[in-house]
């Protein structure tokens, strides 16, 4: 018997062995895929931060501009902020004016253009007494019919009107012809509306302006026929378009209408309906008086 006991000794010594290299291989093993874990984190943390983050290609990064349609816009500012929807099928469609007309109603012009613009060698002097000077320049696509000079000085009037942005004595304009300036006021057909804020993944579906950057993209058929919603004259809509989007340019936000048979504030879209209110194109009275209303969250 005793002659046997080493043999159990040598068994028992051969068991504990055998645990400990079984063991040796669950750590090497669980090291491993803890390592893999950990190399996969990694991998996906670059992945992230290569990816450029909620960024990407921002339309609106320059200056204050937005990048959404905004059916009043001139055009931003798509100033990168895009108004109300951009889904499908959130525009509305057109319909006979409630107004009786006294002369035939412009056409809609020409759908698509050359794609090349022309700048207005128009320039003028500074309108308004604000310490803020915002200079402009006014373009125009080939083959939309329209004359940059003519377009320019329309668009001069507007921001040199009293009833206009000027009043609140912060801010001035000054359209030039040429040179550093602040924005571009560019007058485009709606294919090309479409393509240049399609570039900002905007969709303007043929039928609203954008803001895109220092671009104010307005569109032919806007500017031509303005508002089915909208009962003054085009001339009225287009300093509409005009206000609405300069409006933005300086910090103003959408408003909605303040009660029944008031004006529609300027920076209320009012293609969408008036919901009550009077059309307005102007931010100000005669007098000097703000004419706006609650802001739309």
């Amino acid at each position: 018997m005793r002659q046997k006991k080493p043999a159990a000794r040598d068994s028992r010594t051969a068991r504990r062995s055998e645990e400990r290299k079984a063991t040796s291989r669950r750590r090497g093993l669980l090291g491993l895929a803890a390592l893999a874990v950990v190399t996969l984190l990694a991998a996906g943390l670059v992945a992230r931060g290569g990816h450029g983050g909620d960024g990407g290609a921002e339309a609106g990064s320059a200056g204050t501009s937005r990048t959404s349609p905004s059916p009043e816009a001139v055009h931003t500012e798509a100033r990168g902020r895009p108004s109300a929807s951009t889904g499908a099928g959130k525009f509305p469609k057109a319909k006979p004016s409630k107004s009786p007309e006294t002369s035939a109603s412009p056409g809609p012009g020409p759908k698509s253009g050359t794609g090349l613009f022309t700048t207005a060698s128009a320039s003028g002097g500074l309108v308004g007494h604000g310490a803020t000077v915002r200079r402009y320049t006014v373009q125009v696509e080939g083959g939309s019919g329209i004359s940059a000079t003519e377009a320019a000085r329309q668009i001069e009037r507007v921001l040199a009107d009293p009833r206009g942005w000027t009043a609140n004595g912060r801010d001035s304009f000054q359209l030039v012809g040429s040179g550093p300036h602040d924005f571009e006021v560019k007058i485009a057909t709606p294919d090309t509306v479409d393509r240049l804020c399609g570039q900002a993944g905007l969709d303007t579906h043929g039928e609203v302006n954008c803001d895109v950057g220092s671009q104010v993209i307005v569109n032919l058929k806007r500017w031509l026929t303005g508002s089915p919603e909208f009962s003054g004259p085009v001339e009225e809509y287009r300093a509409l378009i005009i206000n609405h989007e300069v409006g933005h340019r300086i910090g103003h936000g959408h408003e909605t209408c303040p009660g029944a048979g008031r004006p529609a504030p300027a920076m209320m879209q009012q293609i969408y309906g008036l919901k009550g209110c009077a059309p307005n194109a102007w931010p100000y009275d005669r007098n000097g008086t703000y004419l706006g209303g609650p802001a739309v969250a």
